[in-house]
């Protein structure tokens, strides 16, 4: 994934919620860019979480997960 297409999802109006995936396979959820910061030399992405922030290299970002609505999709009840 490169810095652009980063930063396309950054931009977005409207906001859509995303998680970041990483070559390891974690998921990094974005719920809007007010909790993601860019760095000014193309190269780490920060994700604020409740707990602290994650600096991300953006080599290590392999994929995206666009949510609709901002929501997740869930399963129906029976």
């Amino acid at each position: 994934m490169t810095f652009e297409e980063i930063r396309k999802l950054y931009d977005a109006a409207p906001f859509r919620p995303f998680e970041f995936i990483l070559t390891n396979g974690r998921q990094v959820r974005v719920d809007h860019s007010e909790f993601m910061a860019l760095s000014p030399n193309e190269d780490v992405v920060v994700v604020f979480e409740p707990d602290g922030h994650l600096t991300i290299d953006v080599p290590l970002i392999i994929g995206v997960k666009e949510f609709r609505n901002g929501a997740r999709l869930r399963k129906r009840k029976r």
